[in-house]
């Protein structure tokens, strides 16, 4: 299998207080992965290493997608971020304009230039996460569950080997975010190597996946 991230013995700091040490893990393509861990205990620092959001301070080995994460640079970033899909609790929506609006926005600032290819990608994803007749919609106008779908279509547009997933389910009903977590699960499936950030446990349990787990400083591979 593909290796899509490599870490080994990774050392993460937030503020300059430890957050995580010691941290060694592989994802490979295909991959489903649940990080779960008490509030605070260094999921979303983990997540946000991986995007170079949050620099790693020391490790032997820090790779994500044939990006060396101990010597990165800020203008390597963008090209890093254009291979990962990221799904928000919170959306991220842009209120102003519509879905295909949203959709057409990222696919611009990541040097999509052809109109015709751009419409045909927006419908390809929106068809991907059942949400192909919504696309003149706007935010306000869909639920919380369809708004997630389309969080996960813009995720999707630039064909990521990569989606992280943070929370994906925390503002939906549990029966929507079943939905969600199936879709994800259908994605990882497709090939892609999913990291979903979670705590929730019975998702884990009727969902099964391996398990990422960030306890006293540590992460423990399940």
């Amino acid at each position: 299998m593909g290796v899509i991230l490599d870490y080994k013995d990774v050392v993460i700091d937030r503020a300059e207080k430890n957050v995580l040490k010691g941290v060694s893990f592989t994802l490979s393509k295909g991959d489903f992965y649940y990080l779960v861990g008490r509030v605070g205990s260094g999921k979303s620092s983990l997540l946000k290493t991986i995007y170079a959001d949050v620099p790693i301070q020391s490790g032997a080995e820090a790779n994500v997608l044939d990006f060396d994460l101990l010597k990165i640079k800020k203008s390597q970033i963008p090209y890093l971020r254009r291979k990962i899909g990221i799904v928000f609790q919170d959306f991220q929506l842009l209120q102003d304009r519509s879905v295909s609006g949203n959709l057409r926005f990222v696919l611009g600032a990541t040097g999509w230039k052809n109109k015709n290819e751009i419409e045909a990608r927006i419908e390809e994803v929106l068809t991907m996460v059942g949400m192909a007749n919504k696309s003149y919609k706007m935010p306000h106008e869909l639920s919380g569950g369809e708004q997630q779908r389309i969080v996960i279509a813009r995720a999707l547009l630039n064909k990521p080997e990569l989606i992280l997933a943070d929370e994906p389910t925390g503002n939906l009903d549990p029966q929507t975010g079943y939905q969600i977590v199936t879709l994800l699960h259908q994605l990882s499936k497709a090939g892609h190597c999913v990291v979903m950030a979670t705590h929730n446990l019975q998702l884990v349990e009727d969902f099964p996946g391996k398990v990422l787990k960030c306890e006293g400083k540590q992460l423990i591979v399940g």
